[in-house]
Parts: structure tokens; C-alpha cells; sequence
């Protein structure tokens, strides 16, 4: 079983950039694809982007194509999420999740591990 923690969030002028980073122990990561979601407020959780295992695939929302990139380090068991030229539809908070033995997915549904969040705000 995997254990998920996010860092990196915080408060950003729009335009700016921030790394996410979510770091896993207690499993073999390289078995583990993984998705960030976010939670913006009053709405419902939603996906971003999702790395394969191996991270030779990568999946993005349409909202964040071409601003933001995921990238996985198996060695260091932790995925990334570069955020480039926010807007202020940004804000939310961010999670990352897990599931074993898996392709890139979606649906949040399917995902068995989940990190606590990380807020991300910002400002116009």
C-alpha cells in the first residue's frame, strides 16, 4: 500500500509558475500510475494530467494543455506537476493519486490512493 504527501502549493499572481510535487513511499513505485486532480471551490473534483508507470505517457485536460506538465523520478518515488502561466481558474486544490498495475486514467473513480491536497491560489 502506497502512501501519498503533495507539496508545492501556495499563492501565485497569474502568470506565475509553481511545482507540485507528490511524494509516495510504503509501495514500488514504479508499479503505481498516477493522476492529479484538483478541487476548485464550490465545484466538483476534476482531472489535470496522469503519467504512465514507466512515464512514457502522459495525459493532459484540455484546460491545462500546453501550460502545465507532469513527469514522474521512480528513483526519488515522486511525481511532479509544473505549472506554467496560471490563471486564476487555477485555483484549487490539488491532489495526487495512485493505483497499482495500471495505464493512465481519468476517472478519478479508479484511483485507490490519495494524497491529503495541496491548495494552489491564484491571484488576478
Amino acid at each position: 500500500q502506497v502512501q501519498l504527501v503533495e507539496s508545492g502549493g501556495g499563492l501565485v499572481q497569474a502568470g506565475g509558475s509553481l511545482r507540485l510535487s507528490c511524494a509516495a513511499s510504503g509501495g514500488t513505485f514504479n508499479t503505481y500510475a498516477v493522476g492529479w486532480f484538483r478541487q476548485p471551490p464550490g465545484k466538483d473534483r476534476e482531472f489535470v494530467a496522469a503519467i504512465s508507470r514507466s512515464g512514457s505517457t502522459t495525459v493532459y485536460a484540455d484546460s491545462v494543455k500546453g501550460r502545465l506538465i507532469i513527469s514522474r523520478d521512480n528513483a526519488k518515488s515522486t511525481v511532479y506537476l509544473q505549472m506554467n502561466k496560471l490563471k486564476p481558474e487555477d485555483t484549487a486544490v490539488y491532489y495526487c493519486a495512485a493505483k497499482e498495475r495500471s495505464t493512465v486514467m481519468y476517472d478519478d473513480r479508479r484511483y485507490d490512493y490519495w494524497g491529503q491536497g495541496t491548495q494552489v491560489t491564484v491571484s488576478s
